[in-house]
């Protein structure tokens, strides 16, 4: 049986919202039900002429940004001629100008899982907009496409927060979009009036490939569910110098630069079979992006058994190897990066300065995970009051 996103439990029920309530919508291409139609047309056909606005976050309405700080344009929508504004542009913020034309915002989108991801940070700021302007928000809950049982990586220190980073979670938090606003409104102090639509039939161990849905990419590097499961990990190397796989047809799942030598990097982290996967050396010239048009060698990540499978612990094993066998070739990126043009963006994605320091002093990556788990055990019992699933 397949799951039923909040969006599809939403336009099936009763849920009372007045009976001339304006609706918004917070929405990019991945917010379809299970037939593959748009929510936007979803929620027009069952409250005709009441959608009043649509919102985009980052990567723009129909997913055609490719990077960070790429901004999309406020446009009309083609199919419905009404305004969609942009939540990553001139502004990240909905504006009291923007939410006066609607009474209550729905939020429909597909999370990634991972704490930098930056659609759960766009909600965030939606909330407080609607806060301070009297609108009720509900969210309508979609899975969390690497499951819900398992917490990795550090938390985020709040000298370090950012659009890829507001709170102090870890890395891979284990959470839902609807229960992440509920942790947000409540023990971060939003406290918007907030619903969240629950879905039918998801279950915590459940990824993304065992929910029966499909699966649109949420932005054009997250083609596939594998590249959600190595997400957690792989994106790190945004704050270096060497390419995450932009510009490929496997963005995340591949990763390299140049100046790689992968005998002396897998020699150096233990062999190619690491806990859940095999690093396969791989040779690949970008088209875009880092190092476009140049070949670039390095591995393509391959799961075996991604219950066992750590992505953020084995790509900082990585990262400290690489950098160790090639100081003179690797680079940590320079700002500016997701708006911020001072702090490190590999500081801002790992969210904790110590992370580098860590990796530059040579030390263990075992250990340093090990540290985190008294953190983890913590948020993971603090989550627990808002989880909606069992």
């Amino acid at each position: 049986m397949a799951v039923r996103t909040g969006l599809e439990v939403f336009l099936g029920s009763r849920v009372e919202i007045g009976k001339s309530a304006r609706l918004g919508l917070l929405c990019n291409p991945a917010s379809v039900d299970s037939d593959l139609q748009h929510s936007r047309v979803a929620v027009n056909r069952r409250f005709p002429g009441r959608l009043t606005a649509l919102f985009s976050p980052q990567h723009g309405f129909f997913a055609e940004k490719q990077d960070n700080m790429i901004e999309s344009d406020h446009i009309m929508d083609p199919v419905l001629d009404i305004p969609v504004f942009s939540l990553y542009g001139e502004t990240r913020r909905p504006t009291g100008e923007m939410l006066d034309l609607i009474d209550i915002l729905l939020v429909d989108l597909q999370d990634a899982g991972t704490r930098v991801y930056t659609f759960i940070y766009t909600l965030s700021y939606c909330m407080e907009a609607a806060k301070r302007s009297g609108k009720k928000v509900i969210v309508l809950d979609r899975p969390n496409p690497i499951g819900g049982e398992t917490v990795e990586g550090n938390l985020l220190q709040p000298d370090y927060a950012s659009f890829v980073g507001r709170y102090p979670i870890p890395m891979r938090h284990g959470m839902t979009i609807g229960e992440l606003a509920r942790l947000f409104n409540d023990r971060f102090g939003i406290g918007c009036d907030l619903q969240v639509v629950p879905m039918e039939g998801w279950r915590r161990a459940m990824y993304f490939d065992q929910t029966g849905l499909p699966w649109i990419p949420p932005s054009p590097n997250l083609p596939t569910p594998t590249a959600a499961c190595v997400y957690p990990g792989q994106v790190i190397w945004e704050g270096t110098n060497l390419s995450e796989g932009r510009g490929t047809t496997q963005p995340f799942e591949l990763f390299g630069a140049p100046f790689i030598d992968t005998e002396k990097t897998l020699k150096a982290v233990g062999g190619r079979e690491q806990p859940g996967i095999i690093l396969r050396p791989v040779a690949f010239e970008p088209t875009a992006n880092k190092w476009a048009g140049d070949l670039c060698r390095g591995f393509q990540i391959h799961i075996q058994d991604r219950r066992s499978y750590r992505p953020y612990t084995v790509s900082l094993k990585l990262l400290k190897a690489i950098r160790h066998l090639n100081a003179e070739d690797f680079q940590w990126k320079a700002p500016p990066y997701e708006y911020e043009y001072e702090k490190l963006p590999f500081d801002l994605i790992a969210g904790d300065p110590k992370i580098r320091e860590t990796i530059e002093r040579g030390e263990d990556i075992e250990t340093l995970a090990a540290g985190w788990r008294e953190d983890l055990r913590e948020f993971v019992e603090l989550s627990k009051t808002y989880y909606l699933y069992p």
